[in-house]
Order: structure tokens, then C-alpha cells, then sequence
């Protein structure tokens, strides 16, 4: 199930991002990140209000404070992803953003950063790293 999720995931992720640069030429780079954030917003509240709001008091004593700024890095994520399928288009761009996904986070899971449980180096994985980098420079060509 977690890998049907993942593909889901990275579908709508890329379908987003079309959505928003197109939305960016008509209302410009700001304002769609806000109408993005407001409505995704709006839809966490509505899907609490249905689901149970019984956690709700449990986030302001979250132990790592920091993990509350989530919602900030989103909306740098809806900023970059805009700029880059603006520049180097949709393919691209969300070949890219998967090659620094998976860097940035075997780099999380190897040092064991932001409370994540620490995994020891392996070479399959940084040759499946260097490979999916390979393949950018296929399709580029």
C-alpha cells in the first residue's frame, strides 16, 4: 500500500505543479502561493472537522518545536517547484526534485537527522542513487 501512495503522491505532485505555474502567469508567483496554501488549508480543516479533532491540543506540545515549521517549507516547495517547471518544464523539473528527494533524505537516514532512526552507508544505495542521476543525463540528451 505505501508504494501505491508514493506513486499517488508523486502524481499529484507533478500535476500540482503544472496547476501552479499555470495559475502563476495569470495571478503571479505570491498570490498562487497563497491561494495553494489556503486552500490545502481549507481542505486539512474540513478533513479534521469529519476525521475527529480530539488531537488538536497535542500539537502545541510537540517536543521538537522545530517540526512545526513544515507549513513554512511548503511554501518554499510550491515556490521552487513553480520556478523550476517554468524554467525546465514538468519532466524536468520533477526528475530533478526526485534526485534531491532522494539525496536529501538517504542523507537524513544516514546521519540520522530530525529525530529519524539512524541507518548504516550502503553502496546499492548510493549506485541506485548515481544511477537515477545517470538517467537525468539520458533524458536530458
Amino acid at each position: 500500500m505505501g508504494y501505491l501512495i508514493a506513486l499517488l503522491s508523486g502524481a499529484l505532485m507533478s500535476v500540482q505543479g503544472v496547476f501552479n505555474t499555470a495559475l502563476t502567469k495569470a495571478a503571479g508567483m505570491w498570490t498562487t502561493n497563497c491561494w495553494v496554501q489556503i486552500t490545502a488549508f481549507a481542505v486539512c480543516l474540513t478533513a479534521w472537522f469529519v476525521t475527529g479533532r480530539e488531537s488538536f491540543g497535542k500539537l502545541f506540545s510537540v517536543g521538537d518545536k522545530y517540526t512545526l515549521f513544515g507549513g513554512v517549507i511548503g511554501a518554499f516547495i510550491t515556490y521552487t517547484v513553480i520556478k523550476s517547471i517554468h524554467s525546465l518544464g514538468p519532466a524536468k523539473s520533477a526528475l530533478l526534485i526526485v534526485i534531491a528527494q532522494l539525496a536529501v533524505s538517504y542523507g537524513i537516514e544516514l546521519f540520522g537527522l530530525f529525530g529519524m532512526e539512524k541507518t548504516p552507508f550502503e553502496w546499492k544505495r548510493l549506485m541506485g542513487l548515481l544511477i537515477a542521476v545517470a538517467g537525468i543525463i539520458i533524458f536530458k540528451k
